[in-house]
């Protein structure tokens, strides 16, 4: 696949550095479609059909974007405090990409750790901070391989795969996509959920990646791949050997603090109703939020500021706040 320099982007499109990038070979599709055509099934296979039309369409190219140089990222640092490690290598990678015409390659990645300390949220906010869309496949609820590389288009039903509807209806050659909870992803015999990222992740096959169902060549080595995981025994050897594995600890019982109070004046900036609430959180509410996970922080919060407008005060106070659970093991401080 091909790319070119892009012409700079209006500022609506907060795109700091962009190229198009080629994502399949039209030419493909149209040999594809006019097979399709002459084979008289069009309407056995009409969604197929529909799909090549909607791929010459759209056309080939799609943004590849980079941050303009190595971003200020003090801010992901403060709001994730026990991601410190993760953040320093992308870093490295958006340094590598620096001063030259190469675009962004973030080497595949796997966050270890225990539900709720923000493993999700990082990947949203990474995806936001390198100007690229994000797409989420929760890997616990899917239970045939299809779901990532397409069903034949011969089965009833049959559809692409997530990787190709991210590069084909999306809008960028380098998404983020999260792979949430690799580790309990379900398989039998016949299929294997993590089956395609045996080439997916490794940049030499993902150039020429083929979903099933459309049966033309995508690439996909741009894809910015994060995966998360609660236990690294369910994932097999060879996708753990193709990531660079970082173990996310539980925040500190300092960093939970500091969390909290990120979330606090967030969620007030992000909302006309926060001019009406004290702009900083007393330090009892902090010391009651740091008890929670951090995924739990923030519906807390909202509960909070609920309470707050009814009873018309601007101040949260702990009773406010939904109670900790008693006997609910909190994923464990650091000392």
């Amino acid at each position: 696949m091909t790319s070119h320099s892009l012409v700079p982007q209006p500022p609506a499109l907060r795109l700091p550095v962009a190229q198009m990038r080629s994502v399949f070979h039209p030419g493909d599709v149209e040999r594809k479609l006019a097979r399709l055509q002459e084979s008289g099934n069009q309407r056995e296979y009409e969604t197929l059909r529909t799909v090549y039309e909607r791929m010459l369409e759209r056309g080939p190219e799609r943004f590849h974007v980079k941050p303009s140089g190595v971003p200020d990222m003090a801010s992901l640092y403060e709001q994730l405090p026990n991601f410190t490690e993760v953040l320093d290598d992308v870093r490295r990678h958006v340094a590598l990409a620096q001063d030259s015409s190469d675009g962004l390659e973030v080497t595949p990645m796997l966050l270890l750790g225990p539900p709720g300390i923000g493993k999700t949220h990082f990947a949203r906010n990474l995806a936001e901070l390198l100007g690229t869309g994000m797409n989420l496949l929760p890997m616990s609820s899917m239970t045939a391989g299809w779901l990532l590389s397409g069903s034949s288009a011969q089965w009833k039903g049959a559809r692409p795969g997530k990787v190709f509807e991210a590069l084909v209806e999306g809008e960028y050659a380098n998404p983020v996509i999260v792979v949430d909870e690799i580790d309990k992803a379900s398989s039998d015999a016949q299929y294997d959920p993590l089956g395609a990222l045996y080439s997916l992740l490794e940049h030499d096959t993902a150039q020429s990646f083929t979903d099933e169902f459309a049966e033309v060549a995508i690439d996909a080595s741009q894809v910015i791949w994060i995966t998360t995981a609660n236990d690294p025994r369910g994932i097999p050897d060879p996708i753990l050997n193709r990531m660079n594995v970082f173990e996310v600890e539980a925040p500190t019982l300092e960093q939970a603090r500091a969390i909290a109070s990120n979330l606090y004046t967030g969620i007030l900036a992000g909302h006309d109703w926060g001019r009406m609430l004290d702009p900083e959180p007393h330090g009892d509410v902090l010391d009651h939020l740091a008890q929670m996970p951090p995924r739990e922080m923030r519906r807390a919060l909202m509960t909070g500021f609920g309470n707050a407008r009814l009873d018309r005060r601007s101040t949260v106070e702990i009773a406010d706040l939904p109670r900790v659970a008693s006997g609910r093991s909190r994923i464990g401080f650091l000392q």
